[in-house]
C-alpha cells in the first residue's frame, strides 16, 4: 500500500500512451510551487534557440488527464528532483527522459547511499525508466550511480544547466542597491551571506545560541552586513528575539539565491550544498561547524573527508569565525581543488552540452 498513489500515476499514464509521440512536445515535471525550476528554465531557453517547440508543465501533485496525455506523448521529458511514479511509467522508446538534479557536485550523501533495501529497489525501478542523469562532473559518477541506483552508463557529466546564469550579463550594482533597500541596510557595506543547513537535532538549529551577534557587530559591524538565509526547516527552531537589538538581515524569503550569492562578497556555511556552488565564484567561504564532531557522528555524513576537503576555513566557535572574518584569514588554497574535483567545465555552455546531447542521440544512450 504504501506505493499505492504511485501506481495509480502509473496506471493513468499507461492510458495514455496509445496516443503517438510528438516530435516537438517538451514536458517538465515539478511540483506545484515550482521549486527547483532553474535548469529547466536554462534548458527551455536553450530548446527556445533550436526551433518551435511545445512546453508543457506536468505538476507531479496533481491529477490532470490532459496533464497526464501530454507527459505520455512528450519526446522529451526533464525532471529536476525526485519523482516516484516515474517508478512505474514506462515511456514509449521514442521518448528521453533526463533527471537534470538540482544540485550541484556531490557533498552530503542521499539517496541510494542512505536509503533502506525498500527505498533502493524504488530508486532502481526510477532508474530503469530514466534514460540520462547529468552530472556536473565525471568525478562524481560513482556517488550519483549509488545515490540513484542507476547504470554508470546512463550518467552525463555535461554540467549543471542553472550554473550558466553566472555568465550572464547582471547589473550587480543594483541588485545590491535593490536588495539593501529592501532590507533597510547600507549598500556601501559588504555582505556577509550565512547560511546554515538544517539539522535533526533540534538544540543545534537555533544559530544564534552559538553565533555571537553582538560581538560580531562590535568587530565587523563598520565593514560588513550579516545577512541570514535558513533552510526552511530551521525556522521552527529559529527564535529572532535572541537576536533583539542587534543588526542582520533575514534575507530568508529573498527569492534568488543565485543573487545572493553574487552580491555576496562572503559565505559562512556549514554542511550545506551551498558551499558548492559558491565555490566557482572565486570569492572566501568559512565554515562555523560548532557541532562537527556530533553531526559527523550522527547524520547521513559526505562523499568525501568533510575536514580536510571543504573549500575553506573550519571555525569551531564564534570568536573563532569572527577572527578570521576580521584578520582575512579563509584557507583560500583548498578551493581550487575542491572546485576540479566537482565540476568538469565551468564556462556557461552546460544547457547546451545537454540539449545538444539529447538531440543528437534522440532519447536512447549514446
Amino acid at each position: 500500500m504504501k506505493f499505492f498513489k504511485h501506481k495509480v500515476y502509473g496506471y493513468l499514464f499507461s492510458l495514455f500512451k496509445i496516443f503517438a509521440v510528438k516530435k516537438d512536445r517538451i514536458s517538465f515535471i515539478i511540483d506545484s510551487k515550482e521549486s527547483f525550476k532553474g535548469n529547466l528554465d536554462y534548458i527551455k531557453k536553450e530548446f527556445e534557440k533550436r526551433g518551435n517547440f511545445e512546453f508543457n508543465y506536468f505538476y507531479k501533485d496533481t491529477i490532470s488527464f490532459s496533464g497526464f496525455k501530454k507527459l505520455a506523448t512528450s519526446k522529451y521529458v526533464f525532471l529536476n528532483d525526485n519523482f516516484f511514479p516515474l517508478a512505474f511509467m514506462n515511456f514509449k522508446n521514442e521518448t528521453a527522459v533526463t533527471q537534470l538534479w538540482h544540485a550541484p557536485g556531490a557533498s552530503k550523501k542521499f539517496g541510494g547511499s542512505v536509503a533502506n533495501a525498500e527505498e533502493i529497489e524504488m530508486l532502481s525501478k526510477i532508474s530503469e525508466n530514466t534514460d540520462f542523469l547529468i552530472t556536473s562532473s565525471k568525478n562524481i559518477e560513482d556517488y550519483y550511480a549509488e545515490a540513484f541506483q542507476i547504470d554508470k552508463r546512463k550518467i552525463k557529466p555535461l554540467g549543471l544547466p542553472r550554473l550558466d546564469y553566472y555568465f550572464e550579463n547582471h547589473d550587480l550594482d543594483k541588485i545590491k542597491k535593490d536588495f539593501c533597500k529592501k532590507y533597510g541596510a547600507d549598500d556601501n557595506k559588504k555582505i556577509i551571506l550565512y547560511a546554515p543547513t538544517f539539522r535533526d537535532e533540534a538544540k543545534y538549529n537555533n544559530v544564534f545560541d552559538f553565533l555571537d551577534l553582538k560581538r560580531f557587530n562590535e568587530v565587523l559591524g563598520e565593514e560588513y552586513i550579516l545577512a541570514l538565509r535558513l533552510h526552511p526547516k530551521i525556522k521552527n527552531f529559529y527564535e529572532d528575539d535572541i537576536a533583539s537589538g542587534e543588526k542582520y538581515i533575514d534575507c530568508s524569503d529573498y527569492p534568488s539565491e543565485q543573487e545572493l550569492m553574487m552580491i555576496s562578497d562572503i559565505l559562512v556555511t556549514d554542511y550545506s550544498s551551498i558551499m558548492i556552488e559558491f565555490a566557482i565564484l572565486d570569492k572566501p567561504i568559512l565554515f562555523f561547524v560548532y557541532d562537527l564532531d556530533y553531526y559527523l557522528s550522527n547524520e547521513r555524513g559526505f562523499y568525501y573527508d568533510f575536514e580536510k576537503t571543504v573549500p575553506g576555513k573550519l571555525t569551531y566557535s564564534s570568536d573563532e569565525l569572527i577572527d578570521a572574518i576580521d584578520n582575512d584569514d579563509f584557507d583560500r588554497d583548498r578551493m581550487s581543488n575542491f572546485v576540479m574535483t566537482q565540476f568538469d567545465a565551468i564556462d556557461g555552455e552546460s544547457s547546451k552540452r545537454v540539449v545538444d546531447y539529447i538531440l543528437k542521440y534522440g532519447g536512447k544512450n549514446g
